[in-house]
């Protein structure tokens, strides 16, 4: 099978053209690949498919073989690859996404795309629907206990659920074993992301993640996105922020006249090969 190894900010997944590349039993492949001792190594393995509602789809699955909804540095990286690879000729393309469409507009350098800005719609914020078990139609600020310690958690969905921690230093522990135990915390039916979140000032955060079904990653776009929107929500950033994350920086906008939030960010090739399944 061919692939197609790329990266944003440092979130790494393994790409397939879907359309010339017939795959079976994907989620037991999936982590094989995925392993970054065993196999090519990565977050996960995303599959560029056609779809019959946008230019493409884009069929991701995180590094233990479970199905995601959305990847916002992993949609990045479909634009790349299907511009760079010459299967579209278009700047603005429109990619599905676990049925929702996703809108990209392409920056292209010498021929190749350098960044991608993406629609990534309108947050979800009734509580229900992040989902995540609260008495409040919103949970903003609600306490959540783990390893016999308390946060303030606001919860968002970006087309996968979040909770976002703002603290004063993000450390190891808060990630590694708080992070890790929010992540299957039985407030969050289908499991959750945890972004613990430093601000710097109104218009910068720092961020660390730990991703449902992949751990701790070098960053995370709908992550980043949903703190922009909890920074908003909780008065303690503007909306035009720069998320600093463990492999670099994205520009996320969420906009008060269209309740939009945009990110832009880098989308890199790193290596290309063949693997057997």
């Amino acid at each position: 099978m061919k692939f197609t190894k790329m990266q944003g900010c440092g979130n790494d997944y393994v790409y397939v053209n879907g359309i010339t590349e017939k795959v079976e039993n994907k989620k037991d492949v999936v982590p094989k690949l995925s392993d970054r001792h065993f196999g090519i190594g990565g977050d996960g393995v995303i599959f560029i498919n056609a779809s019959d509602k946008a230019d493409f789809e884009m069929e991701m699955y995180n590094a233990d073989g479970s199905r995601s909804q959305m990847c916002g540095n992993g949609i990045r990286c479909v634009g790349k690859f299907v511009y760079d690879k010459g299967l579209t000729d278009k700047k603005d393309i429109a990619v599905e996404s676990f049925g929702a469409v996703k809108y990209l507009n392409l920056t292209v350098e010498d021929g190749k795309v350098s960044k991608v800005k993406v629609d990534m719609d309108e947050p979800e914020l009734t509580a229900a629907k992040v989902p995540v078990k609260c008495d409040k139609e919103q949970a903003i600020m609600e306490s959540v206990e783990v390893n016999g310690r308390t946060y303030k958690m606001t919860c968002v969905s970006m087309g996968n659920p979040h909770a976002i921690i703002f603290v004063d230093e993000i450390t190891d522990d808060m990630v590694w074993v708080d992070g890790k135990a929010l992540e299957v915390h039985p407030c969050f039916p289908e499991r959750a992301n945890i972004e613990f979140v430093q601000v710097i000032d109104r218009n910068h955060i720092k961020m660390r993640v730990w991703e449902r079904g992949s751990g701790e990653t070098f960053a995370c776009g709908t992550g980043s996105c949903a703190c922009v929107v909890a920074g908003v929500l909780n008065g303690l950033t503007d909306r035009n922020v720069t998320v600093s994350l463990l492999g670099g920086d994205l520009e996320i906008e969420w906009k008060e006249e269209n309740n939009r939030v945009y990110m832009t960010g880098p989308a890199v090739t790193v290596f290309e090969g063949e693997v057997e399944i």
